[in-house]
């Protein structure tokens, strides 16, 4: 797994989110993006790290800052999950692990003495002008979205 460095540009997405609409960086240009990558849908620590961005919400639309999800979960997938939690945000539906792959965190995991290949845990800051402004390559699901107001001055 080799993540982006600060001041790179972002890569472009290609996806669709849990409407089925089509997602990129490039309409967020002018506004900062939080673009959380995580493993699954409707998994403990994904659903923790979902919900403390969905009561978070308010305050990254305080300041004009987008949160967007990805993961290599289908659409469907997506649209179900939000539905449940109530996620104002969109999710960005990733199948071809483009995505994933392009940001650097498709690699190798482990998980009770397996290893496998999975999407890693990681956050981009994406600033104004569509480069990466901060990297977050260690997440506590259930506090991240606190750690990334706290940097921005937001209010938690």
């Amino acid at each position: 797994m080799t993540l982006l460095s600060t001041g790179a540009q972002a890569p472009p997405i290609s996806g669709n989110d849990q409407f089925g609409k089509p997602v990129s960086v490039e309409e967020y240009r002018g506004r900062k993006v939080v673009l959380y990558f995580y493993p699954k849908d409707d998994t403990p620590g994904c659903t923790r790290e979902a919900c403390a961005f969905r009561d978070n919400f308010p305050n990254f639309q305080k300041i004009g800052v987008e949160v967007l999800g990805v993961s290599i979960d289908s659409g469907a997938k997506h649209s179900k999950f939000a539905g449940k939690y109530q996620l104002p945000f969109r999710l960005v539906a990733d199948e071809a692990k483009s995505v994933v792959e392009a940001y650097g965190v498709w690699g190798r995991k482990k998980f009770m003495g397996k290893e496998y290949m999975g999407t890693n845990r990681v956050t981009y800051l994406i600033d104004e002008q569509g480069m990466i402004e901060k990297v977050w390559p260690k997440v506590t699901p259930a506090t991240h979205a606190e750690e990334i107001l706290n940097y921005l001055g937001g209010t938690t």
